[in-house]
């Protein structure tokens, strides 16, 4: 990943293909819904939040093929974002092992972590509470967390996902 010019902290997404990170991401830069393919390689982009803050979030491709290369990204990462899609519980199994996998490097020991809950906006997604359970969030012990629900889609709870990671950044 290499330094960055800037200096707003680093924040990775990752999460499955189809999750919606790269919706998620241009929904949050450009205030669009954009048509995405699925990602090959990263997306980077500087998400500004206020004045004086701003993070520089790497959107990471999530088919199985490339969560091999997802710990070439968390040199310099200072939150990782988990994206899940709330509605297809059939994959969740495959989340919770993708994320504990990404939590038990090395880098990313006492970096906090945001799970959000996408695709909110559809009729039979899961509660927070649901999707909690599925990845077995309490047993995460070694790092602040914090789990939201959020629409790529509808530009829901965006923009006050990015805000609480700032805090966690800035707590951590």
């Amino acid at each position: 990943m290499g330094q960055s010019n800037s200096s707003s902290p680093q924040v990775i997404l990752m999460g499955l293909d189809l999750s919606g990170k790269s919706t998620l991401l241009a929904r949050l830069l450009t205030g669009q819904v954009m048509e995405t393919s699925p990602t090959i390689g990263f997306n980077v982009g500087t998400l500004v939040l206020d004045k004086k803050t701003s993070l520089t979030v790497w959107d990471v491709g999530g088919q199985k093929s490339m969560r091999r290369s997802w710990r070439l990204y968390l040199d310099d990462c200072k939150a990782l974002v988990f994206v899940v899609d709330s509605s297809d519980p059939t994959r969740l199994p495959e989340a919770q092992k993708a994320l504990k996998k990404v939590l038990g490097d090395e880098r990313l020991r006492g970096i906090p972590l945001m799970v959000l809950a996408n695709k909110k906006d559809l009729p039979k997604s899961m509660t927070i509470r649901e999707i909690s359970n599925h990845l077995d969030l309490q047993s995460v012990t070694d790092r602040r967390w914090e789990i939201q629900a959020c629409s790529a889609l509808k530009g829901l709870g965006l923009r006050q996902a990015f805000l609480s990671v700032d805090k966690l950044i800035k707590k951590s």
